[in-house]
């Protein structure tokens, strides 16, 4: 055992875990995202356990209101940036582990590109948006998200879009929670929350994110852990999947303008996502892929160039930019802003000679 190793003896000593399921941790990159009442436990017992980067993204400052489930952070902290202090005291606790702080609200600007360079998530947010907006990230990423609720004396977990066996991925939270977009369920701050129910959830969510990583065939993918703490009873939910369609997902992937695409440098793939009577009747080059063929025919995509995707309206092209996005992560994909329906005539003259008709 090497000396850096030394500290986790007591989790090596586990049966079917040892050195080998600690390096896989070594080796794990973790973003948490909300360094709340549900980060602090999770990523303090990430960092315990020896995860080797964690991620932290929160936009907020330290509060007095959140010290009694925020247990980071003391009321020396207040007013400081949340990642700031997480950061140095996680960074305390491990000195061997690396630390990545991001002070930042996630948009769907970026949403994408953050999560890139890591292996799990784990979700600690107090909003459905941003719930919303991490879960089609990593259904579009195939990344694994950590799911964490809790609203006054009830918690739940679960783990979302696992790569399974047969290909296909474990439900995600728009196939539990279709209607999510339209409720309205009180903050902590609003409805209330006892600390220590924080603490349970997210020490769960952290002990998740340790089973997938070293490989546990236990995961809560396709189940919904439930606990109310004021009766101490738990319970054990089976999801089923429910084919959410991908254009019920936010614009996640970027836009560009006709200015933009006419102006920049380097070369686009062009795809018209319309039918082929309409490609017919106008259009302003590239393939012509219809929407309704699109998911067949992904592998005759060049996804090495940049991809511009268009429609009439900007409607279909967004979602066909979000499959392309799903199939191919590392691509860069566009849809054509405001598609092309109400300025054909500007069309026509910023491709002129562009194989346009």
């Amino acid at each position: 055992m090497t000396e850096n190793f030394e500290r986790y003896h007591c989790q090596m000593a586990l049966p079917g875990f040892g050195k080998a399921a600690q390096q896989r941790l070594q080796n794990a990159k973790v973003l948490v995202v909300g360094a709340g009442g549900l980060g602090c436990p999770a990523a303090q017992y990430l960092a315990a356990a020896g995860i080797g980067t964690i991620g932290i993204a929160d936009d907020d400052v330290v509060s007095l209101r959140n010290l009694h489930r925020q247990i980071l952070y003391t009321p020396t902290d207040v007013g400081r940036p949340k990642v700031e202090v997480a950061a140095g005291k996680l960074q305390q606790q491990n000195p061997a582990i690396k630390i990545l702080p991001y002070r930042l609200r996630i948009t769907p600007d970026h949403a994408m590109e953050l999560i890139e360079g890591f292996d799990l998530v784990i979700e600690g947010t107090d909003n459905f948006e941003t719930k919303l907006l991490l879960n089609d990230a990593c259904v579009l990423s195939g990344k694994p998200l950590v799911y964490g609720a809790i609203y006054q004396y009830e918690g739940q977990v679960s783990v979302w879009n696992v790569l399974r066996e047969d290909g296909t991925y474990s439900p995600n939270y728009r196939d539990v929670f279709p209607d999510a977009e339209k409720a309205q369920v009180p903050n902590c701050a609003e409805g209330g929350v006892i600390p220590t129910l924080a603490g349970i959830v997210g020490c769960m969510q952290a002990n998740e994110a340790i089973k997938y990583l070293i490989g546990s065939e236990n995961v809560l993918a396709g189940k919904l852990w439930i606990m109310n703490v004021l009766d101490g009873q738990t319970r054990t939910i089976k999801l089923k999947k429910t084919d959410v369609q991908i254009n019920g997902l936010p614009d996640i992937v970027r836009t560009i303008t006709l200015d933009e695409l006419t102006n920049g440098a380097g070369n686009y793939e062009l795809i018209d996502v319309r039918t082929e009577h309409e490609h017919e009747a106008f259009h302003i080059g590239g393939l012509n892929i219809p929407l309704a063929d699109l998911e067949d025919r992904l592998t005759s995509i060049n996804h090495v160039v940049p991809i511009v995707c268009y429609c009439t309206t900007g409607k279909r092209s967004a979602s066909a930019a979000l499959l392309i996005k799903r199939r191919f992560p590392e691509a860069v994909v566009y849809s054509l802003k405001n598609g092309i329906e109400k300025t054909q005539g500007n069309y026509i003259r910023a491709f002129k000679g562009k194989n346009t008709v």
